[in-house]
């Protein structure tokens, strides 16, 4: 006897089926993204040790490869780590007690040396030593050098201070704010800085008695002021190290700046370590330049706010410009009157270093 077909049974068990696969499937994939492993080895079944032995000893065909267009690097970038331990085992700590050091030396100097005075009384006499376009840039870089400065530091320090003390959301603003500071303001410091070089070059050439003023310390050997002219050797040093290393942080800073420009990333990294060092150690040597143009030395921090400084601070300091420029002194109170338009009031000093 036979039994008649039931079709809408049959259509019944047919999607009941239909549904049970799509779950078991649905729920293999939450058990793989669950173990991340097992989603490793169902995807890639050939994902070894000894695969990723291939990808660590550098091999780089299409196998073992990144997956960003054209790109020439393998899936585990070794420099990488070396450049970490550079920057986190050498760099950083290194850098903060170059700069900690030359505090604590300017600050044991201070109290055992003390300000540096003028020996004689003023005479009420003004010389012009800086023009209104050098102070202006004189005062455009320093700013910028000091934003520079500080937004470098928070970069590389500020995880292990400003962290801790006001959590991720605070120092998150002010790592991004930091970041957008300095990537911006850097090309501006250099363009900026080289100008200022420029135009100070015919000062900061190198005299014979440059020699004699570094043996003498500036005049803290011997208790004699050595002969110097508009520069001193000590301010020529400054100048040639910002000519040179600061040059060095300005081209490895445009680098990281512009990483469109075809640059390996290799490349990024040496000038990123390049930038760190030469930073750190312009950052440690101009804390001593500031110490002697304002509180080290009586007079000195007149000449880059008024643009004059008095007889006897130029007699003192710098007694060959002075000679040459004695004739051009004005009295105090004449000064209003005597705003200099151009270099004439500072007779043959643009000849004189």
């Amino acid at each position: 006897m036979s039994h008649p077909i039931h079709w809408r049974s049959l259509w019944r068990f047919l999607l009941l089926a239909l549904w049970l696969a799509v779950g078991l499937a649905l729920s293999q994939g939450a058990l793989a993204q669950a173990d991340p492993q097992g989603e490793a080895a169902t995807a890639v079944p050939a994902l070894d040790a000894d695969t990723w032995r291939q990808v660590r000893s550098g091999e780089v065909d299409a196998n073992y490869r990144d997956s960003r267009f054209d790109s020439r690097y393998n899936l585990v970038n070794a420099s990488g780590e070396t450049w970490r331990q550079w920057r986190n085992r050498w760099v950083s700590p290194y850098g903060l007690i170059v700069m900690g050091g030359m505090l604590a030396m300017i600050a044991i100097f201070y109290l055992v040396v003390g300000r540096k005075r003028l020996e004689a009384p003023r005479t009420g006499n003004k010389l012009l030593r800086w023009q209104a376009l050098e102070r202006s840039l004189h005062w455009s870089v320093a700013t910028l050098f000091i934003l520079l400065a500080l937004t470098g530091v928070t970069l590389l320090y500020g995880k292990h201070v400003f962290y801790p003390l006001f959590g991720a959301g605070i120092w998150g603003a002010m790592v991004s704010g930091s970041k957008l500071l300095h990537n911006y303001l850097g090309p501006l410091f250099g363009i900026l800085l080289i100008v200022l070089l420029a135009r100070l070059l015919v000062h900061n050439l190198p005299k014979k008695h440059d020699l004699e003023w570094f043996r003498k310390g500036g005049g803290m050997v011997g208790n004699q002021h050595p002969d110097a002219g508009f520069a001193n050797a000590g301010e020529k040093a400054w100048y040639w190290l910002l000519a040179t290393a600061g040059l060095v942080v300005i081209a490895s800073g445009l680098v990281l700046d512009f990483p469109n420009y075809g640059q390996t990333r290799d490349t990024m990294q040496w000038a990123n370590l390049l930038h760190a060092v030469g930073a750190l150690g312009l950052t440690a040597v101009a804390f001593g330049h500031i110490y002697i143009g304002t509180l080290g030395t009586e007079g000195s921090l007149e000449g880059m706010t008024t643009g004059y400084v008095d007889e006897t601070w130029a007699k003192e300091h710098h007694n060959l410009w002075y000679e040459e420029v004695k004739q051009h002194a004005v009295p105090e109170e004449h000064l209003p009157a005597q705003e200099p338009q151009g270099d004439s009031t500072r007779g043959s000093s643009t000849q004189n270093s």
